[in-house]
């Protein structure tokens, strides 16, 4: 689904926009275009076997270990192949090229789907962990992506790389925010529990 859905809306945005005028090069966007640079980044594509992992093991945080960590592992790598395959399958059809036009990037994909599933499928469940392993994965999609947008800015030109670095910056500094005020709220409870408190004042 998310495959598919990330071909067609960059299908969109190319037909979108007339590239051989100077105003779209220069300064020229479109929504669907920031769409499609955000959609098609690696740190979403990393974010949705993250996102599996921490689903696939919801129910077994009672029993942590290396089960679960096995589950997501697994859970990290099917979603990428399943996205690969549909995104390159509606390419063909979009594009009206044929299946073994792609056949190359599809083998590539899921070769790096295989690589990196698994690591990606095992920080999504230990996402759900209490205490710092829990923050730390939780943060590894957000701090990724704000870095890709200084390593391998999006966009064609200097107003999409703009927006779309502003968009992502501006949403991983809200995640991360609300996982650290989070953390802290937890320590804190744990640090001064609420009967403790209310037995010293009664004392």
């Amino acid at each position: 689904m998310y495959g598919a859905a990330t071909s067609l809306v960059n299908a969109v945005a190319q037909s979108s926009v007339d590239l051989d005028s100077r105003e779209a090069t220069t300064n020229g966007w479109s929504i669907a275009e920031i769409l499609s640079v955000l959609l098609d980044s690696g740190w979403a594509w990393a974010g949705l076997a993250v996102l599996a992992g921490a689903w696939a093991t919801q129910s077994g945080l009672s029993a942590f270990g290396s089960r679960i960590l096995a589950r997501g592992a697994v859970a990290g790598v099917l979603p990428l192949l399943a996205a690969t395959g549909s995104y390159y399958a509606l390419d063909t059809i979009i594009h009206d090229d044929p299946v073994t036009s792609y056949a190359v990037d599809t083998a590539f994909w899921w070769t790096m789907a295989l690589l990196l599933g698994p690591i990606l499928g095992v920080i999504g469940a230990c996402a759900r962990r209490p205490g710092v392993i829990g923050v730390l994965a939780q943060m590894a999609v957000p701090v990724g992506a704000a870095v890709q947008m200084v390593v391998m800015p999006p966009g064609r030109n200097g107003v999409i790389t703009t927006i779309g670095q502003w968009v992502v910056w501006t949403s991983s500094a809200v995640i991360i925010g609300v996982v650290v005020v989070r953390f802290l709220g937890v320590q804190r409870q744990r640090n001064h529990p609420r009967g403790a408190d209310s037995s010293a004042a009664t004392t």
